[in-house]
């Protein structure tokens, strides 16, 4: 049996190959005819066109039915499996148009260890389990390059300053916490004003979010004689906790960073006359990305922070 013309798909109806399993699953053209809703003659003249086109008799034909040639099972195997196939690349081509699967990068620089984006992560996850979610952490100058290239679909940070190219969309705030060695003498007070900085030594990474952080420590204490001595260290947030917990100083964080814990390490809350200190983060995407799994995800940032409203 030539295979290369069993295979030249171009001559052959796909309802061909189906109504032909059909008889073999069923043994029986004119009960295969009839689950399928079809007259006898329809389906038998279709398995003949089938047998001609590519030059093989499926079956062997009797009173009691229909049994497939030794050619013929050769045939049904492959066409069941192109007919999996097939159905596979319809359903796959549904759900990605759908949002129901394919991909989502998504970028941030900040903590899931609990907290806002964690759930919304999960929730997602656990609505689109087809979806692959990646993940990328990065320093906001490296996400804005992975958003500008398509590298990443959406970026999630602290501010709502406009990313070149990009829409954004305010989602949560977060407070201000600081990490303390539990023997502190700071820890007495379950929370504090920005003042009680001034003579201690803050511990940040180089990292994003802590440039932000010491940002607003600045702004909070304007005067030059009331800024505490400040240690920037080249090492993820991880390590500024160790370093804390070692009693080496003390450090700022988001309350999304505190869901690993760390012996030794306490959280006290800042706060001003308004009371506690908070930082926004929002979404960040390109208006011209069509990728539906990116709908699936701002449709549910949507739903889950409908109090703010979008600016782009």
């Amino acid at each position: 049996m030539d295979q290369l013309r069993i295979l030249r798909m171009h001559a052959i109806d796909l309802k061909q190959l189906r109504f032909a399993v059909a008889a073999a699953d069923y043994g029986s053209i004119r009960q295969a005819a009839e689950v399928l809703s079809m007259r006898h003659s329809i389906l038998s003249r279709s398995i003949r066109l089938l047998e001609h086109r590519i030059g093989v008799t499926v079956f062997e034909r009797s009173c009691g039915g229909v049994t497939p040639t030794s050619a013929g099972r050769s045939v049904l195997w492959m066409a069941k499996a192109i007919l999996e196939q097939v159905d596979v690349l319809v359903s796959t081509a549904q759900s990605n148009g759908r949002g129901d699967a394919g991909r989502l990068s998504i970028g941030f620089c900040t903590s899931i260890s609990t907290g806002n984006l964690r759930a919304t992560l999960t929730e997602f996850k656990h609505r689109n389990p087809s979806i692959e979610l990646a993940t990328v952490e990065q320093s906001r100058t490296r996400l804005a390059t992975a958003l500008r290239n398509g590298s990443a679909d959406i970026l999630i940070v602290t501010g709502d300053k406009l990313l070149p190219d990009s829409n954004v969309r305010s989602l949560w705030s977060e407070r201000i916490l600081v990490s303390l060695p539990e023997d502190h003498a700071l820890t007495a007070e379950t929370a504090f004003c920005w003042t009680a900085l001034r003579d201690q030594k803050i511990l940040l990474s180089q990292h994003d979010p802590p440039q932000e952080l010491e940002d607003i420590l600045i702004s909070k204490l304007a005067s030059g004689a009331d800024r505490p001595q400040i240690e920037r260290h080249d090492v993820s947030r991880g390590i500024i906790k160790s370093l804390v917990s070692m009693k080496l100083g003390i450090s700022l964080v988001l309350e999304s960073d505190i869901g690993v814990s760390l012996a030794g390490l306490v959280y006290r809350e800042l706060r001003d006359r308004t009371g506690p200190t908070r930082v926004t983060f929002s979404a960040h995407w390109r208006a011209d990305n069509g990728n539906p799994a990116l709908d699936s995800f701002l449709k549910l940032l949507t739903e889950r922070y409908p109090l703010l409203v979008s600016c782009d």
